[in-house]
Order: C-alpha cells, then sequence, then structure tokens
C-alpha cells in the first residue's frame, strides 16, 4: 500500500454507446444500445440514457428492446473502438511506462513511475489534465479513480462515473468502503454477493467486522482470506506494464441454427480470415488453430490443430480450419462458430508447408499428414467480438460450391445494411445505416461534427451506395 494516491484507474464512460453518440449527432443525448442485433443477441454497451430504462451490458437484446423500444439498437464497429482506443492508450503511456490495459477502454497507470505525481495534490493534477485531454482529442469522457493500490483506484472510479474524479486520500480506506455494497469489491459476482447477503453481510463494513476466520468458513480459505483483505483496503498489486496475448480469436453466434454444411463451411472461412487480420494486427503469428462450435443443443466442442511453426497465412488458417471442421458433426445444426489462434509469437515461419495448395491438387493429403496431433480440449481464447450476432451470408462460399449451368449467370446475393454500418453514397456522401428490410435501406447522412442529418431511403441494391469505413472522431480530425 502507498503512501501517496499514485495509482490512477482510467475507465471510459460506456466507450461503445459513446463512440457511437460522438459520431452520430443525431443519437447524442438518446438511448444508444450496442450489441448483437439478432434474436440471440446480448447488449455490449448501453448509453448512460438506456440504462435509465434498466438496460445495462450482458443482457439479452429481445429484453433489452422490451424495456427501451423507442433506443437506437446498432451492431458494435470494433475497428473505431480499437482507434479511439489506441488514442487513449497512448495518452496513459506518456504519463507512465506502466500501464496496464484491462480491455479497450479501462487501464491502470503507476504515476509515480513516470514521475508525473508524488503527493495527492500532483496526483489530482495528472488526473483532471488527462480527463480534459481526452475529451479534446476523442471528444469522449472517460472517470479517473486514484489511490494507493489498485483495488481501490477502480473502486474510486465507478464512484466518479460519469465523468467524474475520485481520489482516496491514504488512510481513509476502510471509512470510505464500510458502508458500500459488497458487490463494490472486484470478482464478488451476484452467487458470492447473494450467498453473503443469507449470512446477514451487505456491506464492506460487515465484511470486516466477520472477521477472517468466519470468511474462511463461509467461501474457502483462498476468496475469504482475499475477501477480508479487500474489506480492510488492502491490495499490494502492483501495475503491470502490458501483457503478451495468449491467444487470438473471433466468434459469431447465429440467429437461426445453421444446417447447411456449405453454408458452415463458408462461415468457418470467414472467420478465420478475420481471425488472421487480429492477429496480424496484434503483430504476431500463431502455431496453433482451434475451431469452436457449439450445437443446436449447447453442447460446445473445440478442435485444435498444432502445426510446426507460427503462421499469419490466412490460407493456412483457412486450411487448417477447414479440417477441423470435417471431423465435427453438424446435421443437428450449429448455433455459435468461432476460430481462434494460440502458441503466440512475434514472427513467422515462413517454410511451414506448401503455401500453393490450389496449384497442387494433392497437397492437401501431404498437408494433413504433416501436421501434429489434433486435440480435442483447444480453447479458443479471448473472444474478439463477443455479443455481436453474427448474421452475415456465407454467399460467396455457397456459390463455389454450387452445382450450376455452364454459362447460366450466377444470381446476386443481396446486399446486406446491418442498423449501425457506415455507407457513403455516391450524391449525398456519408452516412450510416438506421434500418433495413423489404428491399429497402434507410440512411441518415452525417458524420462526427456536423448537425443532425437528413434521412433518406434507397433500393438494397442502389448502385451508388456503398459500404464504408468509419469516419474518425472529430478530435481525430486534426
Amino acid at each position: 500500500m502507498r503512501a501517496a494516491p499514485t495509482i490512477l484507474h482510467l475507465d471510459m464512460d460506456a466507450f461503445y454507446a459513446s463512440v457511437e453518440q460522438a459520431s452520430k449527432p443525431s443519437l447524442r443525448g438518446k438511448a444508444v444500445i450496442v450489441g448483437g442485433l439478432g434474436p440471440r443477441g446480448v447488449v455490449a454497451t448501453a448509453s448512460y440514457e438506456a440504462r435509465r430504462f434498466g438496460v445495462h451490458s450482458a443482457m439479452p437484446m429481445g429484453q433489452a428492446r422490451r424495456l427501451c423500444p423507442n433506443g437506437a439498437y446498432l451492431i458494435p464497429r470494433f475497428s473505431l473502438y480499437r482507434q479511439v482506443s489506441d488514442v487513449v492508450m497512448a495518452m496513459l503511456r506518456e504519463l507512465s511506462p506502466l500501464v496496464e490495459p484491462l480491455s479497450l477502454d479501462e487501464a491502470f497507470v503507476d504515476l509515480e513511475a513516470g514521475g508525473v505525481a508524488f503527493d495527492s495534490r500532483t496526483a489530482r493534477e495528472t488526473g483532471e489534465r488527462l480527463r480534459a485531454d481526452i475529451r479534446a482529442a476523442t471528444g469522449l469522457s472517460g472517470s479517473v479513480g486514484l489511490a494507493g493500490s489498485k483495488m481501490l483506484a477502480k473502486v474510486a472510479s465507478e464512484e466518479a462515473k460519469p465523468a467524474g474524479l475520485l481520489l482516496i486520500e491514504p488512510g481513509t480506506e476502510r471509512e470510505l468502503l464500510a458502508p458500500m455494497s459488497v458487490r463494490t469489491l472486484p470478482g464478488v459476482g451476484p452467487a458470492t454477493g447473494e450467498h453473503l447477503r443469507r449470512a446477514g453481510i451487505t456491506t464492506v463494513g460487515e465484511l470486516a467486522e466477520a472477521g477472517e476466520d468466519e470468511l474462511v468458513r463461509m467461501v474457502g480459505r483462498s476468496a475469504g482470506a482475499g475477501l477480508y483483505r479487500m474489506a480492510l483496503g488492502l491490495d499490494d498489486r502492483p501495475v503491470v506494464a502490458e501483457r503478451d496475448a495468449k491467444s487470438v480469436s473471433v466468434e459469431d453466434t447465429f440467429d437461426v441454427d445453421l444446417h447447411d454444411r456449405v453454408r458452415i463451411r463458408g462461415e468457418v472461412q470467414r472467420l478465420a480470415d478475420r481471425c488472421v487480420q487480429r492477429l496480424r494486427g496484434s503483430g504476431h503469428s500463431g502455431r496453433t488453430i482451434v475451431l469452436k462450435v457449439r450445437r443446436y443443443d449447447f453442447s460446445t466442442l473445440t478442435r485444435s490443430e498444432t502445426l510446426r511453426g507460427p503462421t499469419d497465412d490466412p490460407a493456412v488458417v483457412r486450411e487448417a480450419a477447414a479440417r477441423l471442421l470435417e471431423g465435427v458433426d453438424t446435421t443437428g445444426g450449429v448455433r455459435l462458430l468461432g476460430v481462434g489462434v494460440t502458441g503466440l509469437a512475434d514472427y513467422t515461419q515462413e517454410d511451414l508447408f506448401a503455401q500453393s495448395l490450389a496449384a497442387e491438387p494433392d497437397g492437401a493429403e501431404r498437408v494433413q499428414g504433416a501436421q501434429g496431433a489434433e486435440g480435442a480440449d483447444g480453447s479458443g481464447g479471448d473472444t474478439a467480438e463477443a455479443g455481436a450476432a453474427g448474421a452475415e451470408a456465407g454467399a460467396a462460399a455457397g456459390a463455389r460450391e454450387a452445382a450450376e449451368t455452364p454459362g447460366e449467370p450466377e444470381p446476386s446475393p443481396e446486399r446486406r445494411w446491418p442498423a449501425g454500418s457506415d455507407v457513403r453514397h455516391a450524391v449525398y456522401g456519408p452516412g450510416w445505416v438506421q434500418g433495413s428490410g423489404v428491399g429497402r435501406v434507410t440512411v441518415r447522412f452525417e458524420q462526427p461534427g456536423s448537425e443532425p442529418g437528413r434521412v433518406r431511403t434507397f433500393r438494397v441494391d442502389d448502385p451508388e451506395l456503398e459500404p464504408s469505413d468509419p469516419l474518425p472522431l472529430v478530435g481525430d480530425e486534426g
């Protein structure tokens, strides 16, 4: 425990929803819910306006729609969230070499290690300056907690929400924590909280009064001792600089169970490509390819294959994922698919095996025999886009394998326009999709920093309307 509040915890406020509000002027001050839009989707983030209706993260999207029927429901745009996160994390690294990110929107910073704060006054000044700099650079607000330990700094930032700063003076920890709910403490979830409530313990002060022996008896030695230390405000964990990722993966949950084997193969190929994009974006390669399949009955299977060396070649990952799929029975239907890469390295072994299998019809058999043993207990690692419903069509894969009459034109798949996605019109410029259906797509034409824009409706196959990359937020425009 430090004698000065020089550990800072930053938590961006309703991050995904706030980014959407900043980039879509017509949504400022409105209820915005980001997540999977299908019947099996879940809420990733809800704006504070939506939270007033009872909407919160991890809630089923159907329940959110019932609670807040007039909210704006949008797909996540992770590429934009990562861009904004990179700006914020770069600011934190200017303060200190010891920055410990917890997610895209949350991190600990050791201000003392950076030489920017040594006491309460300089810590507060640094925290206020950081909040102002983030607002200027991104247009977003973040909440800051300052304390002598990581646990207390995180508690402080939560208490400061939204858009505030709370500094916990060393020596006042127990007094501050005592009236708070036990759920305030990290790691105390609904089950532990309910177990403690039944024992008559609802506040942190009551935890401290119960004593370590009683807590050990109630929840076990490790958990009980940890709870007691937290109730006393004790936490000596250091801020640890960003750790290397152990795995990279992506997965999609489908609105309707997939039964068509061709469609399933197409989705696996698409996921493999997305996984490699994220792998390359992190500057890594990997040796073990993992396939995750959740079937119609909620049973989940993982299969893995270890290569002779690390790779970031999309063709290699696609082929390995396809081989793994061959060993999985999908006849009953598939709810979720995922592709991941583990065993990460900072280099790529180019001479893995034949990279141009398309030119060697029998290459697949040779490669199959050259691989390491297939495991049945692989893990897909961190999910890149949890909660985003993956209803994208596998039309390309299906078209390749469909038996068609020579010379007969291939039917054009109907373009999909998910709500919240970016578009650009040849005449009206940049905008975003408000909704689509029955062959029409409705677009609001506006951009970060503009006034709320006009709404226009087009045919889904309008040749002048195209998907677009997200525009930078106001602060990124310079």
